[in-house]
């Protein structure tokens, strides 16, 4: 049997760090993986919420007006159509629902007698107080119930199940919007969860600590409209990213070149 050179086996010595190195850095990083890494926090963190939802442009809103006598408030009623549930409160007997109102990009909506009508920045009762007194003009003691129908929000990151969620009704916390993606995986940061709201035309960032009891005191813990939760990977999922069939074969090719050295090494 050969003896081992000393110089080729402190090569070797040198070599196999390297090596290791090498594979170590052909994995994923933090820079490769999480969203977001440079929102600009410092300049837009949100430091104040509205009690009650704001009404924008492109939200839906269904508007039942009701009296004592039904037929004073037709007029102010859009015309039912197929397609109504037993579990809408505004929807007519035998299948029928009502119409809605898209908010336009002015912030408009077309309402029957009262012409255009300007709402978004009005909250519900701010709405439900101006149609009241509209529509007292003609009818009495009219009774005005008002609906968002297309409350939406979206989840991505560290979630069982992110997506787009659209819900029926128009308060949701960020707890039960997490309880509809099915609750952050075992990967996701509990400490570090960001918040993007769209507020007066510019996007607002807020970040939520999940471990805290002081949660329900933020002031992002009522979601409002298109709102976006983001919950970024930890440190053990950014690390079994790197974990893929790619690096399989990379660190396999590695392994195989570091036998064949060291078996070079020890024959000269």
């Amino acid at each position: 049997m050969n003896n081992i050179n000393p110089y080729n086996m402190k090569t070797l010595n040198l070599l196999v760090p390297f090596l290791v190195i090498v594979m170590l850095t052909s994995c994923g990083s933090k820079k490769n993986l999480v969203y977001f890494q440079d929102e600009p926090l410092q300049e837009s963190v949100l430091v104040s919420e509205p009690k009650e939802l704001i009404y924008k442009p492109d939200d839906i809103l269904t508007i039942n007006v009701s009296a004592l006598d039904p037929q004073t408030v037709a007029p102010f009623n859009l015309t039912l159509i197929p397609g109504g549930n037993a579990n809408d409160p505004l929807a007519a007997q035998g299948g029928l629902q009502q119409q809605t109102y898209l908010i336009d990009y002015e912030g408009n909506i077309e309402f029957p007698v009262l012409g255009t009508l300007k709402i978004a920045g009005l909250t519900r009762t701010e709405l439900t107080d101006m149609l009241t007194e509209k529509i007292s003009e003609y009818v009495n003691n009219p009774i005005i119930n008002v609906r968002l129908s297309n409350f939406t929000f979206t989840i991505l990151g560290e979630v069982q199940n992110p997506g787009t969620f659209t819900i029926p009704d128009e308060r949701i916390t960020i707890l039960e919007a997490l309880g509809l993606a099915d609750d952050l995986t075992i990967f996701g940061k509990r400490k570090n969860i960001l918040l993007i709201r769209e507020v007066d035309g510019k996007k607002k960032y807020s970040k939520v600590d999940l471990t805290s009891v002081n949660v329900v005191n933020s002031p992002v813990y009522y979601l409002q409209q298109n709102d976006v939760i983001y919950v970024e990977p930890n440190k053990a999922r950014i690390r079994s990213s790197t974990y893929n069939q790619n690096n399989a074969v990379l660190i396999s090719a590695v392994g195989t070149l570091t036998t064949i050295l060291a078996i070079f090494i020890v024959q000269n």
